[in-house]
């Protein structure tokens, strides 16, 4: 792609962006730098560029000097997934769990050097996924944590609130937030949205004020489960601040996942929205079936009270949970009946999924936010519906 053509559709932006020096490289697809170590110019120019990634900052004319510090592959990724989400920049790390880290992290020491204290405390919207939810109940982190439902935000606010977090939508039962009422309600504090079940295909937080988007790369972005990875989209300033936690922790994306993810974005829009189309179908089909006591999906009127659909959603998504009439019991059961579904955890890929989100990844969340036994959660892939809905029927039946 040329530097100066124009891009004005996501469908474009998907395919070409993060591309542009490919043509004076003289390669047509992405290349893959798995360096460890580059050559340095001289001391001083390596000193320099040293110093200016390890605060935060680019690489300068003494070169990447040392991959935890920056890799080209990694870059292009970044640079795709901030085109993509509409911000200044994105930074990409080893695991989403490893990006939420830095973030908090970040959060904290923004908020110490504006004159604030030096835990820090987090607002955080459930439900959230397991793993964030554990993350930020443990205390790992050093901030003290308060959590609350969406129209609780603006009351659980402190004066050393250094950031809110909220994912939309909720992992796993697909609840809806107005991020736009979280930042209002936030009176300023940073507020991180999880954008992974929605991907930017059908949600830019951004839009709505939100100051960072956290996505687990693992899933929609990547597509095909093959490569694990977490990517923050911020404006510079976040950016560098994240870019500094990420030199100190060593937590960088590998170069490799960061090649599979950035050759996942350019089919990107059509997987999601082919997923999109069939989840709309699975949602109906199990709304009618005798076993199912209730479906969680935003494409339906009880999944999207507030209207989010269409107004900061472009789409309800391919995720949805299903609640079984045959409790606990039954849901295991499904688990190990499914012949099409793979019982397994994560999402987002071309494959479709099934789990029990109890046992596996809010496994560690606190009981009572911990959801229900008897729900499922189903990431539906690209297969031919009528065969999604054959194979669900034989193990609900």
């Amino acid at each position: 792609m040329s530097s100066d053509a124009p891009l004005t559709g996501l469908d474009s932006l998907a395919v070409h962006a993060g591309r542009d020096d490919l043509t004076s490289l003289g390669v047509h697809a992405l290349p893959l730098d798995l360096s460890s170590t580059n050559p340095l110019p001289t001391v001083d120019s390596g000193g320099a560029s040293y110093e200016s990634m390890a605060t935060g900052g680019h690489p300068t004319g003494g070169g990447n000097v040392y991959a935890r510090l920056w890799n080209p592959t990694v870059a292009r990724f970044e640079t795709a997934l901030a085109a993509l989400e509409r911000t200044d920049e994105a930074v990409a790390f080893s695991s989403g769990m490893a990006a939420m880290t830095a973030a908090v992290l970040a959060a904290q020491t923004r908020h110490r050097e504006a004159g604030g204290s030096r835990g820090g405390h987090v607002v955080a919207v459930r439900p959230l996924y397991g793993g964030t939810d554990h993350l930020l109940a443990s205390g790992l982190l050093g901030v003290e944590v308060t959590f609350c439902t969406p129209p609780e935000v603006a009351s659980m606010l402190r004066e050393d609130t250094c950031l809110v977090v909220l994912e939309t939508p909720a992992n796993p039962t697909l609840e809806l937030v107005d991020i736009a009422a979280v930042v209002a309600a936030a009176e300023g504090r940073p507020v991180l949205v999880d954008n992974t079940f929605a991907t930017p295909v059908l949600q830019n937080p951004v839009d709505q004020g939100a100051t960072l988007v956290l996505h687990s790369a693992t899933k929609y972005l990547g597509g095909h489960g093959d490569a694990v990875g977490g990517v923050v989209a911020a404006d510079e300033d976040w950016a560098a601040a994240l870019r500094r936690v990420r030199a100190v922790t060593g937590g960088i994306l590998h170069p490799m996942g960061a090649y599979l993810l950035h050759r996942g974005l350019p089919t990107l829009p059509v997987r999601v929205r082919s997923q999109q189309a069939s989840a709309e179908k699975m949602a109906g089909w199990l709304a009618e079936h005798p076993a199912v006591r209730r479906v969680f999906y935003p494409g339906t009127p009880e999944g999207d009270p507030a209207g989010l659909v269409g107004r900061q959603m472009r789409g309800p998504g391919a995720m949805l949970a299903v609640q079984l009439a045959g409790g606990h019991a039954q849901a295991s059961r499904v688990t190990e009946r499914v012949r099409l579904f793979t019982h397994a955890v994560s999402l987002g890929g071309v494959d479709s999924l099934l789990q029990h989100p109890a046992a596996l990844t809010h496994r560690p969340v606190a009981p009572e936010a911990r959801p229900a036994a008897d729900i499922l959660r189903l990431s539906i892939g690209l297969e031919d519906v009528a065969d999604l809905q054959s194979d669900l029927a034989q193990a609900l039946d």
